[in-house]
């Protein structure tokens, strides 16, 4: 796809280094070699040294990448007394030793959190709650970002656009709602994607009416107030958002019906069904999610992800380490 092509382009340089806390994973270890041959992003997997060694030396990838064992980590005391002092008395020394030997995750976050790599992929074989998790507690969220959320890349040929939240967040308000749309702005130019923001609703211009109705108007009030910058409308109905000519029937005058880049969905549900409805039917290609509204980058892959997943989701990561 253009768009990873671009993302690699604007890596060069950069040398990012990403935590893949699966390490010996073989879908790990394939994107693993993909990303050494093709891109100068360079991947740190934690796990057995020896294992990884002998399996990537089989397949021709000699050098390129850094493998770190959690079980003989150096400075892995120094470590400890990291985390026991950003949990601030919620977890004790014993607890802290105790995680960082047995859960992968915690280890990658406390890299990305102590600078040591830029970004983390997690998730081929741990579930979301476990990979965010460790990031909220340690790496937390942005100055002024009260929440992360999950947007979707979705590309088609020459299209692309941005889904949010269509993952973390199930039933915003209209606050989370318009942080939502900020930050997936921030994801889209990332992309190269110019956004024009639609807050997505069941009513346009007021031809509905309903709680979720004045949710989605006041949320795009907020974002208009907090970045007066930003092209944003709404309330739109998905048609009014993306077609020119109903745009023109039902939301004439607006700068971003018909022409919306990033749809912002009201809630958890419509952005789950509307983003999986574009990938069956309509065959978009969906990337992500990728979280947003974190300090650093860390990003979560599903159980059942292939190895273009992971290989891509890394190149994000790091754009998004990079970008910020």
């Amino acid at each position: 796809m253009e768009v990873f092509e671009n993302l690699k382009a604007n890596l060069v340089g950069k040398n990012a280094r990403i935590v893949l806390p699966e390490g010996e994973e073989p879908r790990i270890l394939q994107a693993t070699k993909r990303l050494v041959k093709e891109t100068e992003v360079i991947p740190v997997l934690l796990g057995n040294p020896e294992k990884i060694k002998i399996y990537l030396e089989i397949e021709g990838v000699m050098d390129g990448y850094e493998v770190i064992d959690p079980q003989h980590y150096p400075q892995f005391e120094e470590m400890v007394a990291a985390l026991v002092e950003r949990r601030k008395g919620k977890m004790t020394e014993e607890e802290a030793r105790k995680v960082l030997v047995e859960d992968v995750n915690y280890f990658g976050v406390m890299l990305v959190y102590l600078g040591l790599v830029d970004g983390m992929v997690s998730g081929a074989i741990h579930s979301t709650a476990s990979t965010v998790r460790p990031a909220l507690q340690i790496i937390k969220t942005r100055p002024n970002v009260t929440r992360t959320s999950g947007a979707f890349l979705m590309v088609r040929g020459t299209e692309r656009y941005l889904f949010g939240d269509c993952a973390i967040n199930i039933n915003p308000d209209a606050e989370a709602l318009a942080e939502i749309a900020i930050n997936s702005a921030i994801t889209a130019k990332m992309f190269g994607i110019e956004p024009k923001i639609a807050m997505l609703s069941y009513s346009t211009k007021g031809s509905g009416f309903g709680a979720s109705v004045d949710k989605v108007v006041e949320a795009t009030k907020i974002a208009h107030d907090l970045r007066p910058d930003l092209e944003i409308d709404g309330e739109l109905q998905f048609d009014a958002a993306f077609h020119p000519e109903t745009a023109a029937l039902k939301a004439p005058g607006s700068n971003v019906a018909g022409q919306a880049t990033v749809f912002i969905f009201p809630g958890i549900e419509a952005g789950n069904i509307g983003y999986k409805i574009a990938e069956r039917l309509g065959g978009f290609a969906a990337v992500g999610p990728v979280l947003q509204g974190l300090n650093k980058p860390v990003n979560d892959l599903s159980r059942g992800c292939n190895a273009d997943d992971v290989y891509k989701l890394t190149l994000i990561t790091a754009a998004q380490a990079v970008h910020q």
